[in-house]
């Protein structure tokens, strides 16, 4: 007998777990996504300052599995009817078609900007190697011309003047290894200019890291004390300009690099399609991650939400949402049914700065050194090849050792 055509859109989480977890004898899976990479996200924003390397944390998505194809494109729109995909090539921008028997939604969410003036424009996002790289390269340069002979003072400090905007993990981490990154190289590498570095972490709401217990909400807040993190909590962003944030009491900051880190919206791909959707407009599914009215399409990840769900948008649940989709066509390709989707909360970590970290575990709440240490073991455990896990021991070693890499190209 033929096997099925299975199709799967993107290359996040959701979709490397079930890449890994599927059973190629059974179906005849194909890939479709504009990124041809797996990115550990968790560790990205290590990346940013070169205590971790890019390539590090990335893993092809061509190598993950034999008898998986991929093809580097973007879905732009789905034949419900004729079962097929209409998709644009990456590089060639070529259109091109593709049958399915089985598809699978797993094209993750795009940075919000809450359509306020300015973001899109101004603003360095945290989602991709590409936007780690761009921060990588932006901050540099700040203090490249920062150090320029004869610049007034004014100017100086504007250049180094480096502004946060959420208050989540992933924006509290970029700032925690933005002034280890101060601390331990810049300070050094520029003497002269180095003491008007500042960073500032804009909240919208009252308290940073909501999603966490509220006593490592402000065990985060006094570390960032003792250092250069000026934490503003219910600053609401109205616009932003080229070197310049406006808030909504009528303030505004003047910035070098302006990283936005809000949270996640609809991608095209999903806005466009005609299925149901919940207010945050990720595409309603049941607990089997079918897509409501229809019996051969999946959503899952970031894109999708169980109707009367409401999962967290990490790792960790796309990570199980993929395995779960795996093991349930697994078991329908012999016949056998799947209960219904478990999420299993393991709890949350976050770096937040000088060698420490926090860990939000069902049973235990920590924070500190040895939560750093947990921290790190954690994620090197969760890397997902060995080939990963060799390189950031090895990044961590260098940049222990050495220093984190200052160079521009």
């Amino acid at each position: 007998m033929s096997k099925k055509k299975l199709i799967i859109l993107g290359t996040g989480f959701t979709a490397f777990s079930i890449i890994r977890d599927l059973d190629v004898n059974a179906y005849s899976v194909l890939v479709v996504s504009p990124r041809n990479h797996f990115v550990f996200t968790p560790l990205l924003p290590s990346t940013t300052v070169g205590t971790i390397e890019f390539r590090s944390i990335s893993e092809p998505i061509r190598a993950v599995k034999r008898g998986v194809e991929y093809y580097q494109g973007e879905c732009v729109s789905i034949d419900l009817q004729q079962k097929s995909i209409v998709c644009r090539h990456a590089l060639e921008h070529s259109i091109f078609s593709l049958p399915y028997d089985i598809l699978i939604i797993a094209v993750g969410a795009e940075n919000n900007t809450y359509n306020i003036p300015g973001v899109a424009e101004n603003a360095l996002f945290l989602r991709e190697l590409a936007d780690a790289r761009a921060i990588r390269q932006g901050i540099i340069e700040c203090f490249e011309r920062a150090s320029t002979p004869g610049l007034n003072e004014e100017e100086r400090k504007r250049l180094l003047h480096f502004v946060v905007v959420g208050g989540g993990p992933t924006g509290v981490e970029f700032a925690a290894e933005m002034n280890d990154f101060l601390e331990d190289d810049l300070s050094k590498a520029f003497p002269r200019v180095s003491p008007d570095f500042r960073i500032t972490l804009l909240e919208a709401t009252d308290q940073i890291l909501s999603s966490f217990d509220a006593a490592l909400g402000k065990y985060t807040i006094k570390q960032f004390q003792r250092s250069k993190i000026d934490v503003r909590t219910g600053s609401i962003v109205t616009r932003v300009e080229q070197d310049r944030v406006f808030l909504k009491d009528g303030s505004e900051l003047r910035y070098g690099l302006l990283v936005w880190s809000t949270g996640i919206g609809p991608n095209t791909l999903v806005r466009s399609l005609p299925f149901e959707k919940d207010k945050h407009q990720r595409i309603t599914v049941d607990e089997f991650f079918r897509v409501k009215g229809q019996t051969d399409v999946y959503a899952a990840g970031d894109c999708a939400v169980i109707h009367g769900q409401d999962y967290p948008a990490t790792a960790q649940v796309a990570q199980q949402e993929g395995r779960y989709i795996a093991r349930r066509l697994n078991r329908m390709s012999k016949g056998k049914s799947a209960e219904p989707f478990q999420y299993k909360n393991l709890g949350m970590l976050a770096y937040v700065g000088g060698n420490r970290a926090l860990a939000d575990l069902p049973n235990v709440k920590g924070s500190g050194y040895f939560t750093w240490l947990f921290w790190r073991s954690v994620y090197l455990t969760r890397l997902v090849s060995l080939k990963n896990k060799i390189l950031v021991i090895f990044d961590w070693v260098k940049a222990m050792i050495f220093g984190r890499d200052i160079s521009r190209f």
